[in-house]
């Protein structure tokens, strides 16, 4: 339904049939927060939630873009006038994308594009990097570039980090990329090697939530850039390329050579314990040990909380209130200072657990939680 909404948009807009229509999902982070940007591991897995494009290729080095969810028409771009932090709109997303493949070398001439999206955007759940691949996937197709998802999802990065400013690492656009139905994706950031690791909690009886409290962040903005300069330093200072590179077992050595300085100390901390949870989540899901993931994600989000301090009090309340409602775990999720966390709990206690967040949020006068599954779902593909 929502492909042939985009194509007839598609129609309407640019008048002629579009050369296909393809699909990029939102994902959310099991868990590893913040490791993605210091070489360490992270288990992300695809939403059912998407952005959908309709695309056709142009040959006159012009590119125009169409959202439906946005007010105002068609944005005309042409290619060559494209470049880094020119362009504060959303906008900016899939014009990155087309900068990337060209500063790449690929021969991308021109596209008409009509974009939908059902990805809820400032949620920490990728609305941007489902943008970006779903148009470089479109177009890796339509000129042939041959270019592999992960090489995609690469390409996606640097149009954030370089043409938006965002200084984001690489799991989102590879999660929804290169996600597939019923598994997370065991990412290890240094040298992007993956693994599909089986997660279908319906089949257990439990469930997944997304807690959107509705709370805006900006990545580009200020203290995602600082935490993760903070971490930068703090490699620096322990003599390593990325704190990837201090093991688990060392972490006490560590942290006393950063002696009194508190936020290296709480920094590094996050980071190497966090690489430890996801090795640990994996291994309890190749085991079967599902619900035992629970305490894990419990763990990651007092870390994110005290150490990173990038949650917010609509994320504990969601934490707080859920695990006193049953849950067998949560945890806030993505960037931070906002956005959403995820709940784990049976699938008999969803009811409840929802209705006690829904009720704390309004005892507590804050905008009402959007409460939804999260169903493991399969990356970018094309439609039509």
């Amino acid at each position: 339904m929502a492909a042939q909404q985009v194509r007839d948009g598609f129609v309407e807009l640019y008048g002629t049939e579009p050369e296909g229509v393809w699909a990029a999902p939102g994902r959310v982070n099991l868990i590893g927060e913040h490791t993605d940007y210091n070489d360490g591991f992270v288990m992300p897995f695809a939403l059912p939630h998407t952005a959908v494009a309709a695309v056709s290729r142009r040959t006159d080095g012009v590119l125009r873009l169409h959202s439906s969810d946005v007010e105002g028409g068609v944005v005309e771009l042409r290619l060559d006038d494209l470049a880094p932090e020119s362009d504060r709109n959303w906008t900016a997303y899939p014009a990155g994308v087309v900068w990337a493949l060209r500063e790449a070398g690929h021969p991308v001439t021109g596209a008409d594009v009509h974009l939908t999206s059902t990805v809820p955007a400032g949620a920490g759940l990728s609305s941007s990097a489902a943008l970006e691949v779903v148009v470089a996937l479109a177009l890796n197709d339509l000129y042939d570039l041959g270019l592999q998802r992960w090489q995609l999802a690469r390409l996606c990065q640097r149009a954030e980090n370089v043409y938006v400013g965002a200084p984001t690492g690489i799991m989102d656009q590879t999660a929804s990329a290169c996600c597939e139905a019923g598994h997370a994706l065991f990412l290890d950031t240094r040298d992007l090697s993956q693994k599909q690791i089986p997660f279908d909690l319906a089949a257990e009886g439990m469930v997944l939530l997304v807690v959107d409290t509705r709370v805006k962040h900006s990545h580009s903005e200020g203290e995602y850039g600082k935490r993760r300069a903070g971490c930068e330093r703090g490699a620096a200072l322990l003599g390593v390329d990325a704190l990837r590179d201090i093991p688990y077992g060392e972490l006490d050595v560590a942290l006393d050579r950063l002696g009194d300085d508190e936020e290296a100390v709480r920094l590094v901390r996050h980071i190497v314990t966090e690489d430890e949870r996801v090795e640990k989540t994996v291994a309890l899901l190749e085991s079967g040990e599902t619900r035992a993931i629970g305490p894990v994600l419990i763990a990651g989000h007092a870390s994110l909380r005290d150490d990173f301090r990038i949650s917010c009090p609509e994320l504990d309340l969601v934490v707080d209130t859920a695990l006193a409602s049953g849950a067998l775990g949560a945890r806030m999720t993505g960037g931070g200072f906002g956005g959403s966390a995820i709940v784990l709990a049976e699938a008999a206690d969803v009811e409840t657990i929802t209705k006690a967040v829904q009720e704390a949020f309004a005892g507590a006068e804050f905008t009402a939680p959007r409460v939804f599954e999260a169903v493991p779902s399969a990356g970018a593909r094309r439609l039509v």
